[in-house]
């Protein structure tokens, strides 16, 4: 690896550390070369969000992506005007990634540049491909999973993290007029946009809210299958993800959909459980290392007695007789922030 390379890798990992990502502590327990392909893929998602969510006018914020898409293109022709390029194009040339997930996930910041209007589950579900589901895409390939049915199950786990997204971000987005859910969805259940932007839980709400909730359960049902799909040096990595998530999506059902009151976050040390529970099973001697790397990143001071440590987790661990086996067996706007 040469030195230009190499300060590449190093810049994209101290985006990815100081945007605190709920992403972000499970790369440790990737092999080193996944490890840097992630922390890459994560540096330009965060950059081109980044440009999305300036205090610039739109005009200015739509030339900006405009000019990032360019380089994003001169880059893939080996012409780097930036530092997270060439790290992002050795992941690109060394785990085949698909170029047009790249691009998708640009068009996606671009398509917040107006204001969201969405009227049915169908045309958010596009969104959602463009700003979730893309990069789960490239992750599988990054992941090195060959399965052609993952495609697929990549793009409902993408769907399924996004719309936990705009579930838990109801209240600061209708502050700022930014409504995600289907219009007609909302008139199903007698509600109006200024319903979400007074911020209380009214009975109309909480019904569609669960309506909301049960559909995201779903997605993650369909997506489950994907862990196993995925080879065994990857697994635990998707699977932290995967529960991080889902727990956070099981936090706002058990307040009945009640995102207002207050925001919805999940502690080190719950996060830390989800950690612990996504490494049941037999590991290397590289794994522990990884997974000891990652323990002391999330909660450097040792443990507390608050009974917070191993939460109810989904069981997406393969199998005795399938662990093991590869054959048949994944930033407001971007997932992971």
């Amino acid at each position: 690896m040469n030195a230009q390379l190499a300060e590449s890798y190093r810049h994209c990992k101290r985006i990815s550390r100081r945007s605190a990502s709920n992403f972000y502590w499970s790369f440790s327990l990737l092999p080193p070369e996944q490890r840097r392909a992630m922390h890459a893929l994560y540096a330009f998602s965060r950059c081109t969000d980044d440009l999305g969510d300036s205090f610039e006018p739109a005009e200015r914020r739509r030339e900006q992506l405009d000019a990032w898409r360019e380089s994003l293109g001169a880059a893939c022709d080996g012409r780097f005007d930036g530092p997270v390029w060439p790290g992002l194009l050795d992941t690109v040339e060394r785990f085949n990634v698909p170029i047009d997930y790249l691009y998708a996930i640009v068009d996606g910041v671009a398509m917040d540049l107006e204001p969201p209007c969405y009227e049915t589950f169908d045309d958010l579900r596009r969104y959602c491909f463009h700003v979730a589901s893309a990069v789960g895409l490239a992750c599988i390939h990054i992941w090195g999973c060959t399965d052609e049915r993952a495609t697929e199950l990549a793009d409902a786990c993408g769907v399924a993290f996004q719309m936990t997204n705009i579930l838990r971000d109801l209240r600061e987005d209708a502050t700022r007029e930014r409504i995600y859910l289907p219009r007609a969805e909302l008139a199903r259940f007698n509600c109006e946009a200024s319903d979400l932007q007074a911020s209380v839980l009214n009975e109309r709400l909480a019904a569609m809210l669960r309506c909301q909730i049960e559909r995201t359960e779903r997605l993650y049902e369909e997506a489950a299958p994907l862990a196993s799909m995925i080879p065994p040096r990857s697994r635990h990595a998707f699977v932290a993800m995967f529960g991080t998530y889902r727990r956070l999506l099981a936090e706002i059902k058990q307040r009945d959909g009640d995102v207002f009151s207050r925001r919805v976050r999940l502690s080190s040390w719950r996060r830390l459980g989800i950690l612990c529970s996504a490494l049941i099973g037999p590991l290397s001697p590289c794994e522990r290392i990884r997974v000891r790397g990652a323990c002391k990143s999330l909660c450097p001071s040792g443990g507390n007695s608050r009974g917070e440590l191993a939460p109810q987790q989904p069981s997406l661990q393969p199998s005795p007789e399938g662990r093991g086996s590869q054959g048949a067996q994944q930033p407001h706007r971007q997932t992971g922030s």
